[in-house]
């Protein structure tokens, strides 16, 4: 059975495989075959199986080539779904990387001066102009941002930080260890719920190099709890001459209470109260490009910039362009509301939600074996913001007769291009339309009509 199998040379020359060559280049082919021939040879000696087809070959010769980073559809309903990229980028941030990417660009050229200028430069006075701070920088996440701050400003010292504030973020990824892998030595005051402004001042000694207040983007402790506003801890850290550092972690440019979303202190408010650095995410609810943004005063920043860390930290052209574009959409703000799509998501109308939700359902009726209906529901935001928001949606409801939820979503995941992440809810697959979009649909019929083809389980 093992001599049966066609030869690389032989399946290059196949017509099918011509377009694929076309598409991915032959080198890629030629390595992908390989890999299909070694594997079906390993089942073949194992007992797995008897006989292999040509289509079969193209099959899995297909799966192989694809790029491994793939468009997909999220219909899930979490707007900044960290899984599957967070924060879209508008069309004009999309315009700038590509404008960066095809051609040399001034990302650390003076063009006054003809000599080296400073990435950040670029975006620094946007940022000042619209948090109120100083000065900016940008480094690749917020992590970094933490960690190059907390390394710059109190290496070997203590940094007093509340215990109700020591969150984990994604993937395991603690305050404390990012604070321990700065030097910084962290002394914890209060306790899980409560911490008052005495916690604080009791702590202070002369190793004290900042206060950090960490803001709990990613959950909520309720109940019987207290926390010492940041105005108050400003106050108390002029008395001791030292500086007071606030995390934000999602940070917003937008009150997006006035829209009846839950309140969340916006970059500007907090700059605004006195805080000296402050840092926040660029792909949550700004609605940019993966970056850790940090402003405040100019003293503080100034060293994080001649900091050795900050070089392993910098961001990119294409981050930076992309961020700027997005910046210039909030100096207006019915511009960024327009235009940055994460807000368009978080602030979609319920109405234009249930259209988009009936469209899709009224094209999939048409399928034999499917039962859809629109119902309602509720929508994340996502990518630890805004924990306790449920927002009203609209659902499109799916049950195939030969499919279980479980191997729906698997299908619709693994066996269409591009895959289509949904989600399960009371024995159901629902596709949430805050997440996908008008063009989109055609693409979800299609995937759906793929799946009841072919059967799969």
């Amino acid at each position: 059975m093992v001599r049966q199998l066609p030869s690389v040379d032989e399946i290059l020359r196949w017509p099918e495989t011509a377009s694929l060559i076309a598409s991915y280049s032959r080198g890629v082919v030629v390595n992908a075959a390989r890999r299909v021939l070694d594997r079906l040879r390993e089942e073949i000696l194992s007992g797995c199986r008897e006989e292999v087809s040509s289509s079969e070959i193209i099959a899995r010769l297909r799966q192989e080539v694809r790029p491994r980073l793939r468009r997909v559809i999220n219909a899930t309903g979490v707007v900044l779904h960290t899984n599957l990229g967070r924060a879209l980028l508008s069309r004009r941030a999309q315009e700038a990387v590509k404008t960066a990417v095809a051609h040399y660009t001034n990302l650390e050229f003076n063009l006054a001066t003809g000599k080296r200028g400073e990435r950040y430069s670029l975006v620094e006075e946007l940022l000042c102009l619209l948090s109120g701070a100083e000065a900016a920088m940008v480094v690749n996440n917020n992590a970094a941002a933490v960690l190059l701050a907390l390394n710059t400003l109190a290496a070997g010292r203590e940094v007093i930080v509340s215990r109700g504030q020591l969150v984990e973020i994604g993937g395991s990824f603690r305050i404390p260890d990012v604070m321990r892998q700065s030097g910084a030595i962290l002394v914890e005051v209060g306790t899980t719920n409560k911490t008052h402004r005495r916690d604080y001042r009791e702590a202070i000694t002369e190793r004290t190099a900042l206060i950090l207040h960490v803001h709990m983007s990613n959950y909520r402790i309720i109940g019987f709890t207290s926390e010492v506003p940041v105005p108050e801890l400003v106050a108390l850290a002029r008395e001791y001459n030292l500086p007071v550092m606030s995390d934000l972690g999602s940070g917003s440019l937008i009150d997006f209470s006035r829209f009846g979303l839950p309140y969340e202190p916006t970059v500007q408010e907090t700059v605004k109260a006195g805080v000296d650095v402050v840092t926040f995410s660029g792909d949550k609810l700004l609605g940019g490009p993966q970056a850790g943004i940090i402003v405040g005063r100019r003293e503080y920043v100034e060293r994080m910039k001649r900091n050795p860390l900050n070089r392993a930290l910098r961001i990119d052209k294409m981050t930076l362009a992309a961020l700027e574009a997005t910046l210039r959409d909030y100096l207006e703000e019915e511009e960024a509301l327009q235009n940055i799509p994460t807000l368009k998501m978080l602030l979609c109308p319920p109405e234009e939600l249930r259209e988009r939700a009936e469209k899709l359902a009224q094209m999939l009726e048409g399928l034999e074996g499917i039962t859809v209906q629109v119902i309602e529901g509720f929508s994340q935001v996502g990518g630890g913001a805004m924990p306790t928001a449920q927002l009203p949606t609209w659902l499109v409801a799916v049950t195939v007769a030969s499919l279980g939820e479980s191997a729906l979503l698997k299908a619709l995941r693994s066996r269409v291009d591009p895959p289509v992440i949904a989600r399960a809810e009371k024995g159901m697959v629902v596709l949430d339309p805050r997440t996908f979009s008008e063009e989109e649909i055609p693409l979800l019929v299609e995937a759906f009509r793929q799946v009841l083809a072919e059967g799969w389980a």
